[in-house]
């Protein structure tokens, strides 16, 4: 593939051959439907070739690249949904989270992955688990100062990852 640039049509069938299958699997989790998801990878690999001249390796990978484009073209097809008139007597099911959470959600569970262990431990059980750092800290035989500052980097680390993979507030 030439160096940041996905215009040509050989580079569009690399990076498909590469990536598709993974981004294939958001799109199906995210939209529960494995014909739109088909539609929402083909429309991301339409606007990556595009946009292809935009493509920055210095900025962050092909593989990240991809899936900020499908994050869009999912949010897309979520609100096309969603603005589709509901038949009257009809209740919407709500069971589900909103499609831009459940996107969030994912993301979030990606740069958790993408950072160290240390710091995603103490994220996960602060954060998410709602425990105090002095829990933790005597968990972990660590003074909770080393916790707090673990704390600090870990989230530090967690939006440099997530800003990688496209997210913005």
């Amino acid at each position: 593939m030439a160096q940041g640039n996905l215009t040509r049509e050989s580079d569009v069938r690399e990076a498909y051959s590469a990536h598709a299958s993974e981004l294939y699997g958001f799109a199906l989790r995210s939209l529960e439907d494995p014909g739109l998801a088909e539609e929402a990878v083909q429309d991301t690999f339409l606007r990556a070739w595009r946009a292809g001249d935009r493509f920055d390796p210095q900025i962050g990978s092909l593989r990240t690249w991809l899936f900020a484009i499908l994050r869009n073209v999912v949010i897309d097809v979520g609100r096309a949904r969603a603005s589709r008139a509901v038949p009257t007597g009809t209740v919407p099911d709500t069971g589900h989270e909103p499609l831009e959470e459940m996107l969030l959600s994912w993301q979030v569970e990606e740069a958790l992955r993408r950072i160290g262990d240390q710091h995603r431990r103490v994220l996960v059980e602060t954060y998410l688990r709602g425990r105090p750092y002095a829990e933790v800290a005597s968990e972990l035989g660590v003074p909770e100062g080393t916790v707090k500052s673990r704390v600090y980097y870990g989230l530090r680390a967690l939006r440099n990852a997530l800003e990688e993979m496209g997210y913005d507030d």
